[in-house]
C-alpha cells in the first residue's frame, strides 16, 4: 500500500560553502547523515514524500544540482515546494527540466500522484504577524493568496486532496491566517507546512481545523525522520 510522507526545511548545502547547519545548535549536528538514515529507514520505493520548502541554500540553479541529486538518491517519489530561502528556484518550465526523474514541483498548479492530488504555494507573513510590514510584505502576501487559489482550482476532484505551504497557516497563538481561511470548505484532507525551527515550533498549530488536518513538518522538528501523512 503506497504511503505519503512529508518533511521540509532540509537546508541542504552540498555545493555551497560555509552553510553548515551545525551553527544553529546541536539539534542540527550531522543532519545530512541523520536525514539519510531517517528517510531510508522509513520511506519505501513506492511511497511519496512531500518537501514543503527551504530545500537548498543554493543561490543559482547549478549550485542546487548536487542537493537535488542527493534527494533523488533517497527512496520514493518527491514533490517539492518553494520556500523563502530557495533562491535557486527558477521559472516552472526551467525548474521541471532540471529536476531528476524522481521529483516534480508544485507552483501555481497541482500534481496528481496515484489516488492523491497535491497543491501548494509558499505562503508569506500575514497581517496577523507582529513583524508584518505593509511596505515589504503586503504585495507578496496578496500575490501568494492568489497563487493559493490558482493551485486549489487546479486540484482534480475525486482524489485525496493535500495542500502544501511553506509558511505556517496559523499564528503562534493558533489564529488561522488567510491561507488557512482559503482552505476552508475546500475538502482538503491534509495541509503540511514548515518554516518554523527551534522554540518557534512550539507555536506551530497541529490538529484539525475546519476538516483539514495540519502537520508541522520542519526537518529538525521531526528529528529528520519523514512524517507519515496518509496511507492510500
Amino acid at each position: 500500500m503506497p504511503r505519503i510522507f512529508a518533511i521540509g526545511d532540509l537546508h541542504l548545502s552540498l555545493a555551497v560553502e560555509n552553510k553548515s547547519m551545525d551553527i544553529f545548535g546541536p539539534g542540527w549536528a550531522g543532519h545530512i547523515g541523520r536525514l539519510t538514515q531517517g528517510w531510508q529507514d522509513t520511506v519505501g520505493e513506492g511511497d511519496l514524500v512531500l518537501v514543503p520548502g527551504d530545500i537548498s541554500w543554493a543561490l543559482r540553479p547549478e549550485e542546487a544540482l548536487a542537493d537535488l541529486a542527493f534527494i533523488h538518491s533517497l527512496k520514493g517519489h518527491k514533490i517539492l515546494l518553494r520556500g523563502n530561502h530557495d533562491y535557486w528556484w527558477t521559472g516552472y518550465s526551467k525548474l521541471q527540466a532540471m529536476l531528476p526523474a524522481s521529483m516534480e514541483a508544485v507552483q501555481n498548479n497541482a500534481v496528481v500522484w496515484k489516488d492523491a492530488v497535491i497543491g501548494g504555494t509558499r505562503g508569506w507573513n500575514t497581517p496577523l504577524s507582529p513583524d508584518f510590514s505593509e511596505s515589504k510584505d503586503r504585495k507578496i502576501f496578496e500575490r501568494e493568496k492568489q497563487r493559493q487559489l490558482l493551485s486549489l482550482t487546479a486540484m482534480a476532484p475525486g482524489r485525496l486532496p493535500i495542500f502544501m505551504l511553506h509558511y505556517p497557516p496559523f499564528t503562534e497563538k493558533g489564529e488561522p491566517t488567510d491561507f488557512a481561511r482559503q482552505l476552508e470548505d475546500r475538502g482538503i484532507a491534509h495541509c503540511v507546512y514548515g518554516h518554523l525551527h527551534g522554540k518557534s515550533c512550539l507555536g506551530g498549530f497541529q490538529g484539525v481545523y475546519e476538516g483539514t488536518e495540519y502537520h508541522l513538518t520542519s526537518a529538525d522538528f521531526l528529528s529528520f525522520v519523514p512524517r507519515l501523512i496518509q496511507e492510500l
